[in-house]
């Protein structure tokens, strides 16, 4: 961490409002009640968002994992590794004594003795600090780890009272900086790019050629998007990550919920809902959706009212005013002028946004009493569900939903500023189908200042940012795009008439059979103990049922859960049976069996006298186990899924001759790792081979290509080879029907002076 910098000034400023906000607290505020704080971070790659690692992220711009930071009355101390401390002395220096911030101590992590000596300076702070008898946590944060386990025990010991102090931490963090509004201005932007440049793109593309795509990867496309440059101009791309997985739904199934995930269904050309955002340097933003294809009018008029409603909470979203009555008074206006669409609206018209995505006690909704403030940053997304379409043809067309969403930042003494500014009219998510055969008449008279056309199959496809005279050389590649089409439909037909059957090819199902004979099963003292244990090698789970240890293979089990309740770890394993998941393409070799639907284990969390450790920590350690070896099976499925249909290509005959024709500093796409790297692109007997310099080989081989195109660098920046091939070619673990190889080149101009030029 010695290359990470802190901004001082913002860690003194943020560290004094939250030491003015602890010292002026009083009545109901929770920080009234403390005597002291303490935030501790251990390490979970399983949690995205806390407030743990939310207040780590204001005060010093990362998240800093095994620390612990306890603020006092009249002291901070930090017990971190002697790396993070090293980082932390950028603040340890300076203005902490000036303007109320208490001077700053950094004690370095022992394991020697399990930090005992640092627990006890921390205690002795904390006892010191005014009555020394309740201390402010995160009470939702409960990280794992055994630094994390001996300082809860530590806290356990000393008999403290606790007081969750994580809504008063959220209202002090949610009205944001300039520089924290600029980053949540980025993020927004690349929202509303890849929004806009993309996803409208990709749905208008499927519904124009009428294909069938699934909802997940249409949700999959718009995550890699982010990692295109083309998407992020403006910012770094590797600072760049989505607040949650993008939620795509139609066809009749709608959640309104930022909780649930895209599914397998394919997306139905009716009403189709879009949820997704972006994260900038751990700044959130967001933006939901609604693209409607055909929509009736009377579908039309409810999305219209929706967007009223919406318009009616940002208008009333201002300093001072009060978040339940913002929801209070946008459904009065419901009731008042369409009250048969008050039960199909949302629970809530949204929540506060920042380094979380979503705070909970900050809701747009009837019961929230806290007072919106100025620079506070807002998801405002209102929806209307189970709404019944009567003239939908097709069933998946009769329930629909509609949603839409925007960020924005909170005024004084006017509305809130939307800061995802797309376009969201009618005119502007309507895909109105017209066939071919209609007349131009027509098309000039109402198609001018119209919804977006779209067309299926045989149908025209004229955009709204597309102009009328482009019509001509749109009309030659239309008739160019059939004539492949015809092409491409013979071609297929022959190739089905040659097969001798039409059986189609099955996946093989996989054994769950974790030992093939009684022998094979592990003899440790945990099998013999009736404790749970973990196989790596054979990726087994080992669970006492009924007193006897059953095995059961890692691909049986569906999920796994672990909860603290009072003196007691729960821990819940659910596995796949018959009917489990929908859509799910599980195979059960014997569906008449009996199966085990769930089971739960119970351990204690007191440590008896003579016992090295709680009772519980089996089920700690069973419960890291498993997710280690569930993440490499299914990391394992996926590349096998990946190599499935790749045909296996000849092998490379390589021409020693040191002539071979050779193009040198050339890099590759896609790349073979996260970043890019150059290498040589050399041809030999049978195919090309590109070398990278740390010696990553890729062969392509004459007879694997289709196409092959040249573009030289007349008015461009990069002069590219780009091979689509017959079969696709693995590298990089990921299969590839298109491989380009490129260099950037530039004019170097050498300017003389005049004086160099006289004799």
């Amino acid at each position: 961490m010695s290359n990470l910098t802190v901004d001082k000034e913002a860690f003194h400023r943020r560290m004094k409002r939250l030491y003015t906000h602890w010292k002026n607290a009083s009545g109901d505020d929770s920080f009234a009640k403390i005597d002291a704080m303490i935030v501790a971070v251990g390490v979970d790659e399983e949690v995205i968002y806390s407030k743990s690692t939310s207040l780590q992220t204001w005060l010093f711009g990362y998240e800093l994992t095994d620390t612990i930071m306890v603020l006092c009355e009249e002291k901070v101390l930090f017990l971190a590794s002697k790396k993070k401390a090293d980082f932390l002395k950028q603040v340890e220096v300076g203005k902490e004594n000036e303007n109320g911030i208490p001077p700053i101590t950094l004690l370095i992590r022992d394991k020697g003795d399990k930090d005992k000596t640092n627990f006890e300076k921390l205690m002795e702070a904390v006892k010191t600090s005014k009555n020394g008898k309740t201390i402010g946590e995160f009470s939702k944060d409960r990280f794992p780890g055994d630094f994390m386990d001996q300082w809860r025990a530590v806290l356990e010991k000393a008999g403290l009272d606790k007081i969750d102090v994580s809504a008063t931490t959220a209202y002090l963090l949610a009205p944001k900086e300039e520089s924290e509004l600029t980053l949540v201005k980025k993020s927004s932007l690349v929202t509303c790019t890849v929004f806009s440049k993309y996803y409208r793109e990709q749905v208008m593309e499927i519904v124009d050629a009428d294909k069938k795509v699934k909802h997940f990867k249409l949700a999959d496309g718009i995550e890699e998007s982010i990692t295109n440059k083309k998407f992020t101009q403006g910012v770094d791309p590797a600072l760049i990550e989505m607040c949650y997985p993008p939620i795509i739904q139609s066809g009749g199934n709608y959640s309104l919920k930022f909780s649930v995930v895209s599914d397998k269904n394919n997306l139905h050309f009716g009403i189709i809902t879009c949820a997704f955002g972006t994260r900038y340097k751990s700044y959130c933003s967001n933006i939901v959706r609604t693209l409607m294809v055909d929509p009736p009018q009377a579908v039309q008029d409810n999305y219209e009212f929706l967007l009223g409603v919406e318009e009616d909470v940002i208008s009333k979203l201002q300093h001072g005013v009060r978040l339940s009555d913002v929801y209070t008074n946008a459904v009065k206006a419901v009731k008042a002028k369409r009250p048969e669409l008050v039960e199909h609206l949302t629970k809530n018209f949204g929540f506060a946004m920042g380094i979380e995505f979503r705070e909970g006690s900050l809701l747009i909704g009837g019961k929230t009493s806290a007072m919106a403030r100025k620079g506070m940053v807002f998801n405002v997304n209102v929806g209307l569900a189970d709404l019944q379409n009567k003239e939908a043809k097709e069933e998946q067309g009769k329930k629909y939903a509609l949603f839409i969403g925007d960020t924005v930042i909170v005024n004084e003494g006017e509305p809130a500023t939307v800061i995802t500014p797309v376009k969201k009219r009618v005119k502007h998510v309507g895909i109105f189908l017209k066939d071919e055969d209609e007349s131009g008449d027509e098309d000039e008279v109402n198609g001018a200042a119209g919804p977006v056309l779209l067309g299926r199959g045989k149908r025209s496809a004229v955009l709204d940012n597309k102009l009328r005279n482009e019509m001509t050389s749109e009309e030659k590649r239309r008739q160019h795009q059939v004539e492949l089409g015809a092409r491409l439909n013979e071609e297929a037909r022959q190739r089905l008439s040659q097969q001798n059957s039409r059986e189609s090819s099955e996946k093989s199902v996989k054994s769950t059979v974790s030992y093939k004979s009684r022998s094979l099963i592990p003899k440790e003292p945990e099998v013999t103990g009736l404790q749970l244990f973990v196989d790596r090698k054979y990726e087994t789970v080992i669970l006492p049922i009924f007193g006897i240890p059953v095995p059961f293979y890692i691909a049986t089990i569906k999920n796994i859960s672990q909860s603290i309740e009072g003196d007691y770890t729960y821990l819940r394993l659910n596995f796949h049976h018959p009917g489990s998941a929908m859509g799910r393409e599980t195979t059960f070799s014997n569906p008449e069996a009996t199966f085990l639907k769930e089971v739960t284990y119970r351990s204690t969390n007191l440590k008896e006298p003579g016992e090295a450790a709680a009772p519980s920590s089996n089920l700690n350690t069973a419960f890291r186990l498993i997710k280690d070896v569930q993440k490499k099976f299914k990391t394992r499925e996926a590349e096998e899924r990946e190599m499935e249909g790749i045909v296996k290509q000849d092998k490379l005959i390589i021409n020693s001759n040191k002539g071979n024709p050779k193009l040198k500093d050339l890099y590759i796409r896609p790349n073979i790792v996260q970043k890019r790297i150059s290498g040589t692109l050399e041809a030999h007997t049978n195919g090309f081979r590109f070398t990278s310099v740390r010696g990553d080989k890729v062969d392509i081989l004459y007879n694997n290509i289709k196409h092959a195109f040249f573009q030289p660098c007349d008015g461009e920046m990069i002069i590219l080879l780009h091979f689509h091939l017959k079969n696709a070619i693995i590298f990089g673990k990921k299969r590839h029907n298109d491989v380009q190889f490129y260099t950037e080149v530039g004019e170097i101009t050498t300017g003389r002076s005049v004086d160099e030029e006289r004799p």
